[in-house]
């Protein structure tokens, strides 16, 4: 479920709240005290080639699993 943020209007207060989306739009009404707080997502700082991460053990287990399924779509190995 998504997390939404509100702030308390009357007191500053901040606060977390898992709805579904079909809720948001009653709460909001049940909630005239809150106002929605709209936050930007993390972003990540140096993000490198992905199969560099990869520790050799994995990319061993993948080329065996392609070995016995060659038809499969196991994504790249090096």
């Amino acid at each position: 479920m998504p997390t939404y943020t509100f702030r308390n209007i009357e007191t500053g207060e901040q606060q977390d709240v898992f709805l579904r989306i079909s809720e948001l739009d009653a709460f909001k009404e049940n909630n005239p005290q809150l106002e929605s707080i709209i936050t930007a997502p993390a972003l990540l700082k140096g993000v490198q080639n992905f199969n560099a991460k990869v520790p050799d053990w994995h990319k061993d287990n993948m080329k065996e699993m392609k070995k016995i399924h060659p038809k499969g779509d196991y994504g790249t190995i090096d």
